[in-house]
């Protein structure tokens, strides 16, 4: 007897499998990655991410802009300071589960 057959809806499946390699390839980039990482620990200014990662301007700018017209991050301005957040669930989604799996700092539960 074979089982109930599930009905699969290809189109809904096929743009789903685009957004997430738009995802994917967006994350592929060391230095966004690096950003996105960071961010998942909270918000931070644009000077705290030069700090915290080594990303030097220009990069730095250019790197979030690419995450800011991705919709992966969003800004808020307080000053001249402009803080950064992580504006996608599923960006963070992915990033936990990257952070836990190489960010851990050395507290691997896998023995």
């Amino acid at each position: 007897m074979n089982p109930p057959s599930r009905e699969i809806d290809l189109e809904r499946l096929s743009a789903a499998a685009t957004q997430a390699c738009g995802l994917l390839k967006v994350l592929s980039n060391r230095d966004r990655l690096l950003l996105l990482c960071q961010l998942t620990q909270g918000e931070y200014c644009v000077s705290d991410l030069d700090a915290l990662t080594g990303i030097r301007q220009p990069t730095l700018s250019q790197q979030l802009t690419v995450l800011r017209e991705e919709q992966l991050v969003s800004t808020r301005r307080e000053g001249k300071q402009i803080f950064y957040t992580i504006a996608s669930k599923e960006a963070m989604a992915v990033m936990q589960v990257l952070y836990s799996q190489y960010c851990n700092d050395g507290k691997d539960t896998k023995k």
